[in-house]
């Protein structure tokens, strides 16, 4: 079986990243996680297998926007956009992702982690049950991208926002 690397993301890897993992689109996704990360609001995970990028998340240190979940969850840390190659799935890297944030908000000193999930997305769903993420709240995740166009798009999606503690 392949070994997966986690390693938070580097200047370098963006390029990579981009190939790899394009987010049609949404072409700066990885370049504005990445800027997140320089500005020590968050830490962008890149999970690599056989030296090429197989997925990605970020750990938001600032939480969930959402005042639904601020009320719900308060500033609990945020796993956010987690992406697995569609080649790669199934094989334990988002798995692997996850823990890696829960490890990195436990070396913070954090004692919960958060995730949302949309409600479009049973696969997902199952998969964070199956790790103990529980509901604590309904909410509206709103986003907003810029396309190759240079054109903003504002976005909104049902989801349910998922807490685990770390213990």
């Amino acid at each position: 079986m392949d070994r997966t690397e986690i390693t938070p993301c580097r200047a370098g890897d963006l390029a990579l990243l981009d190939r790899h993992l394009p987010t049609p689109g949404a072409p700066t996704r990885h370049a504005d996680r990445f800027a997140r990360q320089e500005a020590g609001l968050g830490t962008y995970l890149v999970a690599w297998r056989d030296g090429l990028p197989a997925g990605n998340g970020q750990v938001r240190w600032d939480g969930c926007a959402a005042p639904e979940v601020r009320a719900a969850a308060g500033d609990c840390p945020e796993f956010n956009g987690l992406d697995v190659r569609e080649d790669l799935r199934g094989q334990g890297i988002g798995t692997a992702l996850i823990r890696a944030a829960e490890e990195l908000a436990r070396e913070r000193g954090g004692t919960h982690l958060g995730l949302g999930v949309g409600h479009d997305n049973p696969r997902a769903a199952a998969l964070y049950a199956r790790l103990g993420y529980a509901p604590v709240t309904a909410y509206t995740d709103r986003y907003a991208y810029t396309d190759e166009d240079g054109v903003r798009h504002e976005c909104a999606e049902a989801c349910t926002f998922l807490v685990r503690r770390l213990d």
